[in-house]
């Protein structure tokens, strides 16, 4: 018995039952060879079958059909593209309207900014999720201001230990 490739495509092994199904291998026949050469998991007994069958009607694409119906999502770079351009030009913009200028749904929308792109609302204004750098810095200097105002504002007062809660 030879080794199973373990490296295949869908392609390769449609190629291979189109093959032998030309030849005149008989459907479980052809299952068991494809077993033996490409593994358990390469084609089932009723897709072998399925294929067989459309071989059979004439068909010769090795290719998926192109599915009828709506597209699975309208996540997509253009979509994203449009969708951050638009928070760029205004942060305050709603997803609704987004999805209203854009006419994607708002789900698609949400998905878009929130998963894709990492904004998050903060008063009022789509932000990026992540800081970067100089972020932090702005960040840190204005604390250490505004301790030092606390400071001065209360004179001698030891502010060092501002919490928060009771005590």
């Amino acid at each position: 018995m030879a080794t199973p490739i373990k490296e295949w495509s869908k392609l390769e092994v449609r190629a291979v039952v189109r093959f032998l199904f030309s030849k005149g291998t008989k459907p479980s026949e052809l299952h068991k060879q494809i077993a033996e050469t490409y593994g358990e998991g390469a084609m089932s007994r009723s897709r072998v079958y399925q294929w067989c069958t459309w071989f059979g009607e004439g068909r010769t694409s090795l290719g998926d059909e192109p599915k009828s119906g709506r597209p699975k999502t309208s996540t997509n770079e253009e979509n994203t593209t449009r969708v951050g351009e638009l928070i760029r030009c205004d942060r305050r913009m709603k997803i609704r309207e987004i999805a209203l200028k854009l006419e994607i749904p708002k789900s698609t929308v949400h998905e878009i900014v929130h998963d894709t792109l990492g904004y998050r609302k903060v008063s009022a204004r789509w932000v990026p999720k992540m800081l970067t750098e100089d972020h932090k810095l702005q960040r840190v200097e204005i604390s250490q201001r505004l301790l030092q105002r606390c400071q001065q504002d209360n004179g001698d007062e030891d502010t060092t230990h501002i919490g928060v809660g009771p005590g």
